[in-house]
């Protein structure tokens, strides 16, 4: 197939609304395989406005006269408005950018198309080897699995009991172990039904489990979808908006990811106990809870490197399903039950521990905001596909470039990390209670809402500090491997 089959109008005249605090840019829009551009003209700055049509969450056309508009609702959650002439054209166009922001061949994708310059090929791609990690911290014992296959016949697997044995003896004489199930009770019965289930307590002895339901699929994104129809209603009263806010109940996922997370950093750390989690497939809330126990309990996944190490290690190794949990956003009209801002979850967990702690984690919310956009859509292919299988069968690591080879890059560094970080050896507990997490505006809301008074005056210790910094000494590569 040739990109040029489905692009029916290659160019046209178009004004281009981006939002309540961007002036309008008009000129000539072009189509290409990949993007949607807007050169305003020699005269202009700037002189071309690039969009990654795989950001394309929804489209909405309307035609009105000799012209017609048309609506892209992306999903980094920016909402634009193109103003085109001809109806023709606009139509066109639309049908464009519907075919070409939702093709389904991994290889056909922009990653496989980009080489920037300054990057070469195979650059990062084996950055963050986990047997480092495993070495460094061979008696902080964190599992994570998927549902055992017991069944209705309540089966059993000899390996997986001395597996468990095994932990338990290596860890320390008397040690404890818990099994950290992130399904209510009553779904993890009913799981045997479809040939999943528990751990039968006779067979694993030394070890308890703990049932903390976290919701995930269906749920989570509809949660998802109701947030950002709150946040894009500008004329709501406050007690409207908090009522939306609360109804959404996406507050309350983050409170019991990072309460989960909790429980299991606080039985390794206060008991000494070995923990294992899971889940039904053990590709996502199991995901979400080890890489949120990690960052509360090791300081060096608070660095730069560290963190992406976590996110390689946990994310995207570990087998997260990207292509299927981030095939959309907030905005699309589809509602396929393989969908679910999982790692978004993560992300905001992360956010409310920046939050609480500002002086803890060497990374900033550039990073957490450059990772949803790039999770959602990229030219770099790190978090293509659903498995290190499918990335194999795709040659992705020979073929794009990975994500942390461009995050890492000196002018990207100076906007992702935390000027005011100071490394903290100890672990770091969030408060869980409502009062102590908000709403991650600078995400949910950045295209919506200016900044408020707050969020500016950290800005401006922001560039106070990396001022000073940059002056007082010159760029050294502590983006490298964290040391052991």
């Amino acid at each position: 197939m040739e990109f040029s089959e489905l692009i029916r109008t290659g160019q046209a005249q178009a004004e281009l609304l981006r939002g309540p605090e961007m002036p309008p840019l008009r000129g000539t829009l072009c189509v290409t395989g990949h993007h949607l551009l807007l050169s305003p003209g020699p005269q202009a700055t700037p002189d071309l406005w690039l969009l990654l049509l795989r950001s394309v969450d929804s489209i909405e056309k309307r035609v009105a006269g000799d012209a017609g508009t048309i609506t892209l609702r992306c999903k980094d959650l920016r909402v634009l408005q193109l103003d085109i002439e001809g109806v023709e054209a606009t139509l066109d166009i639309a049908r464009s950018i519907e075919a070409l922001s939702s093709l389904e061949s991994v290889i056909t994708s922009f990653p496989f198309f980009y080489r920037p310059k300054g990057l070469r090929l195979g650059e990062a791609w084996h950055f963050h080897p986990p047997e480092r990690y495993y070495k460094r911290i061979a008696r902080e014992v964190l599992l994570r699995s998927s549902q055992p296959l017991t069944g209705p016949q309540k089966l059993r697997c000899a390996e997986d009991e001395e597996l468990l044995r095994a932990v338990l003896a290596e860890a320390r004489p008397g040690a404890r172990g818990f099994i950290v199930d992130t399904r209510s009770a009553q779904a993890a019965k009913q799981a045997r039904m479809t040939g999943g289930g528990t751990e039968a307590k006779a067979a694993y002895p030394g070890w308890k489990r703990l049932h903390r339901p976290l919701e995930r699929g269906r749920p989570l994104q509809e949660s998802f979808v109701r947030l950002m129809e709150a946040c894009g209603d500008p004329e709501q009263s406050m007690d409207r908006w908090l009522s939306r806010l609360d109804g959404c109940r996406w507050l309350s996922h983050v409170k019991e990811a990072l309460s989960t997370a909790c429980l299991a950093a606080q039985g390794m750390e206060w008991e000494g106990a070995c923990i294992l989690v899971h889940g039904a497939e053990g590709t996502d809330s199991t995901l979400l809870v080890t890489s949120l126990a990690q960052l509360i309990l090791d300081p060096l996944s608070r660095t730069m490197a560290g963190f992406q190490e976590l996110i390689e290690r946990e994310w995207i190794q570990a087998g997260h399903p990207f292509q299927l949990r981030c095939a959309h956003s907030a905005f699309s009209h589809t509602r396929p039950k393989h969908e679910a801002p999982i790692f978004l979850l993560f992300l905001d967990c992360v956010w409310q521990l920046g939050r609480q702690f500002p002086l803890s984690l060497e990374f900033g919310e550039g990073m957490l905001l450059a990772l949803f956009d790039h999770s959602y859509a990229s030219p770099f292919g790190t978090f293509l596909c659903n498995s290190e299988k499918e990335r194999c069968l795709c040659e992705v690591r020979t073929r794009t470039h990975s994500l942390w080879s461009g995050l890492n890059q000196p002018k990207e560094q100076r906007k992702l990390r935390n000027p005011l970080y100071v490394p903290n050896p100890l672990a770091i507990w969030p408060s869980v209670e409502p009062q102590s997490l908000r709403l991650w505006q600078g995400l949910f809301l950045r295209w919506t809402h200016p900044p408020e008074p707050s969020e500016v005056a950290w800005e401006k210790v922001w560039q106070i500090a990396t001022d000073q910094k940059t002056e007082g000494s010159q760029p050294t590569d502590s983006a490298s491997e964290p040391q052991p």
